[in-house]
């Protein structure tokens, strides 16, 4: 008799290891806060980058402006 109580304490003990290990299930950790900060920079570069490329299309238009100003006032001379 103490020998299945023996028996029966030690199963019990391998099921609670064998639960509390997470039965050999591997789980891959996701950080919320890297995936988060990760898309508050990406959004911080492309508004970057559409304000550069914005003031580039103002500065392209004022030059091609002047230059046409230029040839133009050229040609009435």
């Amino acid at each position: 008799m103490k020998n299945v109580i023996k028996f029966g304490f030690l199963v019990a003990a391998f099921g609670i290891f064998a639960v509390a290990c997470g039965g050999n299930a591997e789980q891959k950790a996701v950080d919320s806060t890297a995936t988060e900060a990760t898309q508050a920079i990406d959004s911080a570069a492309n508004a970057a980058n559409a304000a550069v490329a914005a003031t580039a299309d103002s500065a392209k238009a004022a030059v091609d402006s002047a230059a046409a100003a230029a040839v133009d006032t050229a040609a009435k001379h």
